[in-house]
């Protein structure tokens, strides 16, 4: 016997306990044997092993090898964890099921009323009972023998109803598969996401050390070079500040013999002129007058050029750092492996 939501008044206690009989996956009262699931939601068993079925494909029978399987509740979305046994593993709520037989027991108590199955609006006083497969409209039978739908073609509406209910069901148990994939893809995004983040942030460490690791070479190289430049420069001042001592001793030797060379030469008298002759003597005058043979500076050699350092391959080899691909770190590795082979 069919039970339909429209047997008792609308707001009617009965009704409301109807509504809370009906299976989310087919929309019809729950058939036995109902089981109830984790999250304390119930489905009929057949329905509950066909959403099973179509979130777990592979999964053949309770022989299988499959260990278990997952499938989401369609009321709450609770993923439901199941054993090898599949849905036959789970609890039978037979506190719904004994409801259930009462209920049905008080609606077949009831008579039914004129009204309460569909009528023609072309013949009033008959029950719409076959379907027009023609027009894919359910009709009456006079409408078939003498009515709209005579020429057409008419199937019972039973053989109709129930083909075009398990069709609904099979779409409603795809639906819940689908919407389980759904899900199922959108939580490994969201990971996928997740992990992208923190492999990006573990990559831009990694950059930046080595960055600060190649400045800090840097500043280390440049240290070294200055220090190299700062020591030439202390060792050609030395040996300039030698030289400029040396001719200024020289130059006061030679200023004192110019000095005594005119106050002899300022003598009128023969004995005072030859007694400062000796200090005076051409000997000694040409010997001071060769001061400008001690050490020279070389030309240019204050010059720094030597100390010049070219950048510009540093600089084409920094403006040419990129990323690795996976193809050179592949030829890298297969190098290496033919070095280890020899």
């Amino acid at each position: 016997m069919d039970f339909q939501a429209g047997i008792l008044q609308d707001g009617s206690p009965m009704e409301s306990l109807e509504k809370q009989l009906i299976c989310p996956i087919c929309l019809e009262m729950f058939s036995k044997p109902v089981v109830i699931l984790p999250c304390q939601h119930n489905l009929c068993r057949k329905c509950a092993n066909d959403v099973f079925q179509a979130a777990n494909p592979y999964w053949q029978s309770r022989g299988s090898l499959i260990s278990g399987g997952r499938f989401r509740c369609p009321s709450c979305r609770h993923e439901v964890l199941l054993d090898r046994h599949g849905v036959y593993g789970l609890q039978r709520n037979l506190l719904v099921e004994n409801i259930i037989d009462i209920y049905k027991q008080e609606c077949s108590s009831r008579p039914l009323k004129k009204g309460e199955h569909p009528m023609c609006k072309e013949h009033e006083d008959e029950r719409i009972n076959i379907y027009c497969v023609t027009c894919e409209v359910p009709t009456c039978s006079m409408c078939k023998v003498f009515g709209a739908h005579k020429d057409c073609e008419v199937a019972p509406l039973e053989t109709i109803f129930q083909g075009q209910k398990t069709e609904l069901n099979n779409c409603i148990s795809m639906l819940v598969a689908g919407n389980d994939r759904i899900q199922t893809i959108i939580s490994q995004l969201e990971d996928s996401c997740q992990s992208t983040e923190e492999n990006s942030e573990a990559a831009k460490r990694e950059l930046c050390a080595r960055f600060d690791a190649l400045a800090a070479l840097l500043e280390e190289k440049k240290a070294e070079l200055l220090q190299r430049i700062s020591q030439e420069q202390a060792d050609k001042t030395a040996f300039i500040q030698s030289l400029i001592c040396q001719y200024k001793e020289q130059l006061e030797k030679s200023s004192r013999l110019v000095e005594t060379a005119i106050q002899a030469a300022e003598e009128t008298g023969g004995a005072a002129f030859l007694m400062v002759r000796p200090q005076t003597h051409p000997g000694g005058i040409v010997e001071a007058s060769k001061g400008g043979r001690l050490d020279k500076i070389e030309q240019g050699y204050e010059s720094m050029d030597a100390f010049s350092v070219s950048l510009e391959h540093l600089t084409e080899a920094v403006h040419a750092l990129d990323f690795d691909t996976a193809e050179e770190d592949e030829e890298y590795f297969d190098g290496e492996e033919e070095e280890v082979e020899e």
